[in-house]
């Protein structure tokens, strides 16, 4: 019998946010971790290398191929650079994963035109950034699949207008991209994750609240960052060979659910 071939065997990587806020794992360093289990060689980038460093333990404890680099993905130059360090360090580039984000609560009437900036920046304009610098390495070697982490509070309200704006341009972003550059061999999809249990939210939420967004969702349960990591390998993966300009719902069942008032904290 044939030995398993891994699911990215031989592919190459790079995961944003590669890092995890605080203790626990959020949906860059799961993504980063079960990319490298599958067999790809990841670069691992973060704002904070430290972060970065950490997730670097895990995956080489395990025997896995990654290696880190310090990048602010809203600043063009180190977009470019952090492309350009892939090709050296590992020949090409076959998967991105755009997963940097953060969220605020504000309406527009209380937000600042410079915080509208700097969280419209952070949460989209850093993918496009990446991808104009990945996508062209990515045909040379006869194409790729770039993943964007959206949110579900892109199709509906979520009491932060900044949030849900950004997180709506990168879903309009993601069948953009798709529709230019198919022809080119690119895949483009977004993965859109409802309430996650993830450490950028796990110090502002009580039991009380985690058990409400538990009784929002249709399979009554709280999901984590290995389910948003397990969809990033579905995608980046050849088993999605036909799937592009796709949104890929991770919310168990939230969204089709009339019961889904968000508390102040329910963001992932």
């Amino acid at each position: 019998m044939n030995e398993k071939r891994l699911r990215l065997e031989g592919k190459v990587a790079i995961v944003t946010g590669a890092g995890s806020r605080g203790e626990g794992v959020g949906n860059g360093k799961a993504t980063a971790t079960l990319f490298a289990r599958e067999g790809a060689s990841v670069l691992l980038a973060d704002m904070e290398i430290a972060r970065a460093n950490e997730t670097l333990q895990g995956i080489e404890a395990e025997g896995g191929i990654a290696s880190t680099i310090k990048v602010d993905v809203t600043n063009d130059d180190d977009c470019l650079q952090l492309v350009e360090t892939v090709i050296e360090r590992y020949g090409r580039l076959d998967i991105l994963d755009n997963n940097v984000g953060n969220s605020f609560r504000k309406s527009v009437t209380e937000i600042d035109p410079d915080e509208w900036d700097n969280y419209m920046e952070m949460n989209l304009k850093s993918m496009v950034l990446t991808s104009r610098h990945a996508i062209p390495r990515m045909i040379e070697t006869g194409g790729g699949s770039i993943i964007n982490i959206a949110s579900i509070a892109g199709v509906r309200a979520s009491k932060a207008a900044v949030y849900t704006a950004s997180k709506a341009g990168v879903i309009g972003l993601t069948i953009s991209m798709a529709a230019d550059h198919g022809r080119e061999g690119i895949r483009v999809n977004a993965i859109a994750p409802g309430a996650v249990y993830t450490p950028m939210v796990s110090w502002r939420l009580s039991e009380e609240m985690r058990a409400h967004r538990k009784n929002t969702t249709a399979l009554g349960t709280e999901g984590t960052s290995w389910d948003v990591a397990w969809a990033a390998v579905y995608l980046a993966s050849d088993e999605s060979r036909w799937v592009t300009g796709s949104i890929l719902t991770v919310d168990g069942g939230s969204s089709i659910l009339s019961r889904h008032a968000y508390t102040d904290a329910e963001i992932s």
